[in-house]
């Protein structure tokens, strides 16, 4: 199969409302589009989570056969055996759409952003996508982070953090006690791994919610956003 450049992903961007300076990519959950995370999280808010200097990218995965819905073709950033912690990752699926993300990553730098001036995280497989892209090909963005998310207890990430010297972006991460799709102790666990081969991580927990988002976890992710990516960047030498 030749590699033949991988068509770029839609989007649904919100514009910053003075000079961009920074960049935000969310990635959406399995079987969600980019404009469904993004009318999501709107929804929650009661407007778009927008901000003075950050462009908030919602790109969209590309349908591909989803083994968890037996085979039916779904918007997954990568297949998965079965939705479970202690299985292998489908790693060639999750390779092929870090490349994908890349080119995404690049057109921002493109534009003028710094790689230390770009965040990527996601919601639940979203989140799963962002920390194999940052942690394994790109340790020079500002952060990520991971909202009802998880990492396979041996993943390649944390063979990749096993080998790794340099400075790691900092996890958020936010998970509810309530989840019954991606328990709580898995993203607990994925929390204590990274811990330990040396990402600064914070996982903030949420008491009786279930696999979702919630107002005050949005709040508190946009804090922490606008503390990563401030609105007064240094300028670039």
């Amino acid at each position: 199969l030749g590699m033949a450049a991988p068509a770029a992903l839609q989007r649904s961007v919100v514009s910053p409302a003075g000079r961009h300076t920074a960049s935000l990519i969310f990635l959406h959950g399995s079987g969600d589009t980019g404009q469904g995370a993004r009318a999501w999280i709107k929804q929650i808010l009661n407007q778009d989570m927008a901000f003075q200097h950050i462009k908030v990218i919602y790109p969209t995965a590309p349908a591909r056969p989803y083994t968890p819905m037996k085979g039916a073709f779904s918007n997954v950033w990568f297949d998965r055996y079965k939705i479970c912690n202690d299985v292998p990752e489908h790693i060639e699926s999750i390779d092929s759409m870090c490349q994908g993300l890349t080119e995404l990553i690049n057109d921002e730098v493109k534009n003028g952003i710094a790689k230390n001036r770009i965040l990527i995280g996601g919601f639940s497989m979203g989140g799963g996508m962002a920390m194999h892209l940052a942690y394994r090909f790109h340790q020079d963005l500002a952060g990520v982070f991971a909202l009802s998310s998880f990492l396979n207890k041996d993943s390649a990430v944390y063979q990749a953090l096993k080998r790794n010297e340099s400075a790691l972006p900092e996890l958020f991460q936010c998970h509810g006690t309530a989840d019954e799709l991606v328990l709580y102790s898995w993203g607990e666990e994925t929390n204590k791994m990274l811990k330990s081969l040396g990402v600064s991580a914070s996982l903030h927990t949420f008491p009786n919610l279930s696999h979702e988002l919630n107002r005050t976890e949005i709040e508190q992710l946009k804090f922490w956003i606008v503390k990563k990516l401030p609105v007064e960047a240094p300028e670039a030498n």
